[in-house]
């Protein structure tokens, strides 16, 4: 890989030709300014079922519409959504949720494991990501990993020890590509310390430090 390389070619400058709708979800819509962004499909259908969250509204793609929920938790509300799969996705969707309003995040998640030792189902509170997808290079200056909102992983790690639910401290090897995850690269992935891997975090963690918003990430 050289300098050439378009994936290197950062532009700092913050303005873009096409800029995300402050009314993406509906004119008029009050938008709770915390997220739970939530990959688990079925958690929001039985939510739904249960009538426990209310829709509202929608934000778009060309798969088509996602729908956008209220969640009321002690007195407050949060939003809660699925953010779709893959990075470019994902971050298109948090910042348009950003322009409506919503400055804290929280993301629930899967990953797959690259340490043996931990077995499957034990939360993980990730720290830092390896930056091997291509959208968080639009956000920040080319490097090798990003870091967490440490407000976020603070905050997650309270509610875990105040429920005594055993967790541990994660890096993640962040890939747009399932398929292509050899094991020549899963060796290198381990050897700097990467615990597990998805396809997310990394923009995730870069959309945040360049809007100055809080996100943590729990998988």
């Amino acid at each position: 890989m050289t300098k050439s390389a378009p994936i290197l070619e950062f532009d700092d400058d913050r303005s873009s030709i096409l800029l995300p709708n402050p009314y993406a979800i509906g004119v008029g819509v009050p938008v709770p300014n915390r997220a739970v962004l939530c990959f688990f499909q079925d958690v929001l259908s039985d939510l739904t079922e249960k009538g426990e969250i209310t829709l509202l509204g929608n934000l778009k793609s060309e798969i088509g519409r996602h729908p956008v929920y209220s969640y009321a938790s002690q007195g407050s509300k949060v939003v809660v959504f699925h953010p779709g799969v893959g990075a470019p996705l994902a971050a298109g969707f948090m910042e348009e949720l950003i322009s409506c309003g919503v400055t804290k995040y929280i993301i629930c998640g899967g990953c797959g494991v690259l340490n043996r030792e931990i077995e499957a189902g034990h939360p993980m509170v990730i720290t830092s990501a390896v930056r091997d997808e291509g959208t968080s290079y639009h956000y920040l200056p080319p490097a090798r990993e990003v870091k967490a909102t440490q407000k976020a992983i603070n905050a997650l790690e309270n509610v875990l020890q105040e429920s005594q639910i055993e967790y541990r401290l994660a890096k993640t090897w962040t890939t747009d590509a399932i398929y292509r995850e050899t094991p020549a690269r899963r060796k290198q992935r381990v050897a700097e310390g990467c615990d597990v891997v998805e396809m997310e975090a990394a923009a995730f963690f870069a959309v945040a430090k360049f809007r100055e918003v809080i996100l943590g990430q729990l998988v």
